[in-house]
């Protein structure tokens, strides 16, 4: 049996001596998706950075395809191949759209012209500066830079917060190619909960930083009590 893409053991992270994940454990395989939901303050974005090693762990195990790396720095995780989009952008404002791109750019399959097939809008907009774009762009070029990077699972922190229905939409377009057409393994915290289940395979919810429910999204979306009870949404 194939060796998950990312496994946590056990885990048990926070920051300091504060705990905000206990007893975690998730495997994700290759090419696999996985939506991370929960209300606010539960641990959504917490591990997320347990995974990239930016959080203090004091139980458990990760592993990368069978290695640990409980103990390896966030930079050579990244290295390992780990993308990251946080939910701030942290896009670099004084360069070019082509600049924050480059700068990042690592070898494989998604290049300039790969980015700019999935976000056409950056394309246009590829010799403005940072601190000029839309929060929407921002947000789009955060994600194509991360793909830059050219990682094997990317770690996405609410990549449609705030941005406009419009924006959204586009989004979700760019986030199925990426997840279902190309393959490319991911874990999403996402507070749009239907967007979220119809575009990864599986799915859990953090509840007081334990996992309290796991399932195949489609089954979990089917489920309008499980919905209801676990992240209050109601399908009417």
């Amino acid at each position: 049996m194939a060796e998950p893409l990312l496994a946590l053991r056990g885990v048990r992270s926070g920051y300091g001596d504060a705990v905000v994940l206990d007893d975690v454990s998730l495997e994700l395989p290759e090419h696999g998706s996985l939506a991370v939901l929960g209300r606010n303050g539960v641990g959504k974005t917490t591990l997320l950075l347990t995974v990239l090693g930016y959080t203090r762990l004091q139980r458990g195990k990760i592993f990368w395809r069978g290695k640990d790396i409980t103990s390896l720095a966030p930079h050579r995780r990244a290295r390992l191949g780990l993308g990251w989009v946080a939910q701030e952008r942290e896009i670099f404002p004084s360069l070019t759209v082509e600049e924050n791109l480059s700068v990042a750019a690592r070898p494989g399959r998604w290049n300039l012209a790969a980015v700019y097939a999935l976000f056409p809008r950056l394309a246009e907009r590829g010799v403005n500066m940072g601190n000029q774009l839309s929060g929407g762009e921002q947000q789009m070029l955060a994600i194509a830079r991360a793909l830059m990077t050219n990682p094997e699972l990317l770690l996405l922190d609410e990549p449609l917060e705030g941005l406009a229905p419009i924006i959204v939409e586009e989004l979700v377009v760019s986030l199925r190619k990426m997840i279902e057409d190309q393959g490319t393994a991911a874990i999403l915290v996402e507070q749009h909960i239907e967007i979220a289940l119809s575009h990864t395979a599986d799915a859990l919810v953090l509840e007081r930083g334990r996992i309290v429910h796991r399932a195949p999204s489609s089954e979990f979306a089917r489920d309008a009590a499980k919905l209801e009870r676990f992240v209050g949404l109601r399908i009417s």
